[in-house]
């Protein structure tokens, strides 16, 4: 099982090139099995970006998370009371946002690697990382 950043969902999806090899091979390997879990605040962080035009894509938002969870087999997970509890008591060697707090809350809790290029997050000695 692992968990995805929210710029690996749209890289996944827009510019699978950014993505690293070591990250690609057990991207493949989680959605051959149905373990790739998605934090359901990234759903929101992509229409945000997508509103702010950060990324551009040629259908509306609701249709591209469609598209996004046909192609792979996601599991999104709401955030918990538990989760949110971890998540503002995440490690200050991390300067993380809200956002980034709840998907590395969830990635200590349910104890799946995080896939992000995010040097902060991939130098954080309390975080499982993967790229």
């Amino acid at each position: 099982m692992i968990a995805l950043d929210t710029h690996v969902i749209i890289w996944d999806a827009l510019k699978p090139e950014k993505i690293s090899a070591k990250a690609r091979e057990v991207i493949d390997q989680a959605n051959d099995s149905g373990e790739i879990i998605i934090v359901d605040i990234s759903l929101w962080e992509i229409a945000m970006l997508m509103k702010k035009k950060r990324f551009k894509v040629d259908v509306h938002y609701n249709d591209f998370i469609k598209l996004i969870r046909e192609a792979n087999s996601y599991v999104v997970q709401p955030i918990t009371a538990e989760i949110a509890e971890r998540s503002v008591s995440i490690s200050s060697q991390i300067n993380l946002d809200p956002v980034e707090s709840i998907i590395c809350a969830v990635s200590q809790i349910l104890n799946a690697p995080l896939v992000t290029a995010n040097t902060d997050l991939r130098n954080s000695t309390d975080l499982k990382t993967i790229w």
